[in-house]
């Protein structure tokens, strides 16, 4: 048998890679309807048992908690057994978490469903976006954008099936099919995935960006205040693009736009439904191309752009949100630069710790989202209180906030950081060079 060219095995190297990412999407999109599937769920859920919006939603906080706090672990289960394994258990759990809540007649069930469910959610997540920053040391926004996207966008194509499914033969039956096909698909991909047999060089003249020399271990990475202003941003943003996720259904119905029609693009359906599936395909698209902006003009430079439009998109849906034209577009703007959070913090984690333990830090940056989850049962509490102006109010003074931290502490940090670690190890190097 003849060894390969070293040519030949750089083209198969980077076809593999390309490869991987392709099947990081489509177990993401798998997952994506146990998060931003949830608010079709909701009202219907309700009506049958009538627990109450606020009761209901904490089954949603439970989720996104167990999803992301629990994935420190399932990459450490990645690092040490690889990803088909864990993938496949992922895809198990998802399947099971919404067969769960089919028959959940109680709110224990459905708590335990999302338990579940967030695990199953957790384990591929963490798996799949720790992966492709392995792969792509050298476009570590575009990629972990792509990856996230097959999250943010893979709801968009089965909003509009699960929403007549619901209609047609109740929420049970939906989550039943859904959950079935979505766990058997996630289990077939799992067995095509697999981590780089050696490190992928950096390609250092295709860089625009400053990047670590030296890989910093989890431990590390947490005693310095870099990371915990990153994972300060984190929350503030992620609560408010989890509240408008998790809310979007009922504040359509009080905004009594929800069932009203819509024409666009030559398509005529339902405000909610259409700014749903509108919300999922821009939210898909933005992490990628909000990803690739970021390997070009900086990522704290992308993070400020982002955090202001969605703040401003906000400001739009609470003054207008009650014309159904403006409500579908409002949404859709906001959750088109929401969805960067998933593709420009891993990165600049990566950018900032090094690749090796690329998908531990990550995974403990991520964790994140899963205090953020905490503050989406305090909208409909909020709601309830004092209206939608206080929920609106708080998502915009929270983006703000992120957009300045972003642009004045986190970029000058940063740069002090990796300046400072540059000149230690020259210091270091030359050190050697006197010795030898």
């Amino acid at each position: 048998m003849e060894r390969q060219t070293a040519p030949q095995e750089a083209r198969d190297a980077s076809s593999a890679k390309w490869w991987q990412l392709t099947f990081g999407v489509l177990c993401m999109a798998m997952i994506a309807n146990l998060q931003y599937g949830w608010t079709l769920f909701v009202d219907p859920i309700d009506q049958t048992h009538h627990w109450g919006r606020a009761a209901i939603q904490l089954a949603f906080t439970i989720f996104v908690a167990t999803e992301t706090w629990l994935v420190p672990v399932e990459t450490w289960f990645v690092d040490r057994y690889g990803p088909k394994i864990v993938v496949c258990f992922g895809g198990v759990m998802i399947a099971l978490s919404w067969v769960l809540n089919a028959y959940a007649d109680s709110l224990f069930l459905l708590y335990t469903a999302a338990v579940i469910g967030g695990i199953g959610a957790g384990s591929v997540y963490g798996t799949c976006v720790g992966n492709a920053l392995k792969w792509f040391p050298d476009r570590r926004g575009l990629a972990a954008g792509a990856t996230a996207a097959g999250f943010g966008a893979g709801a968009a194509v089965t909003v509009v099936p699960i929403a007549k499914m619901i209609a047609a033969h109740g929420y049970e039956q939906a989550f039943l099919t859904f959950g079935i096909g979505q766990g058997l698909v996630v289990i077939a991909l799992s067995f095509l995935l697999r981590k780089p047999s050696v490190a992928v060089p950096v390609k250092r003249k295709s860089l625009r960006l400053p990047q670590t020399k030296v890989d910093r271990t989890p431990r590390q990475a947490v005693r310095t205040p870099v990371f915990w202003v990153m994972y300060a941003m984190f929350v503030m943003v992620a609560s408010g693009g989890l509240m408008a996720a998790a809310q979007i259904g009922p504040i359509a119905h009080d905004f009594k736009v929800a069932d009203v029609p819509v024409s666009l693009f030559g398509l005529q359906m339902a405000a909610l439904t259409l700014a749903i599936s509108l919300d999922r395909i821009l939210d898909g698209f933005g992490r990628p191309f909000f990803g690739w902006v970021s390997d070009n003009i900086g990522r704290e430079n992308t993070m400020f752009i982002a955090f202001t439009v969605a703040a401003t998109a906000c400001l739009v849906m609470y003054g207008y949100g009650r014309n159904p034209y403006v409500f579908v577009f409002a949404t859709a703007a906001y959750f088109a630069v929401f969805g960067e959070i998933y593709s420009l913090f891993p990165a600049t984690c990566g950018d900032t710790f090094g690749s090796k333990f690329a998908a531990s830090n990550a995974g403990l940056l991520y964790t994140a989202k899963g205090t953020a989850a905490f503050l989406v049962p305090m909208a409909s509490l909020l709601s309830a209180a004092y209206g939608w102006s206080a929920v609106f109010a708080l998502i915009i003074a929270l983006n703000i906030t992120a957009a300045a931290l972003a642009m004045f502490v986190l970029k000058p940090l940063r740069r002090r950081y990796l300046a400072a670690e540059a000149e230690a190890g020259e210091v270091t190097e030359a050190g050697a060079v006197r010795l030898a």
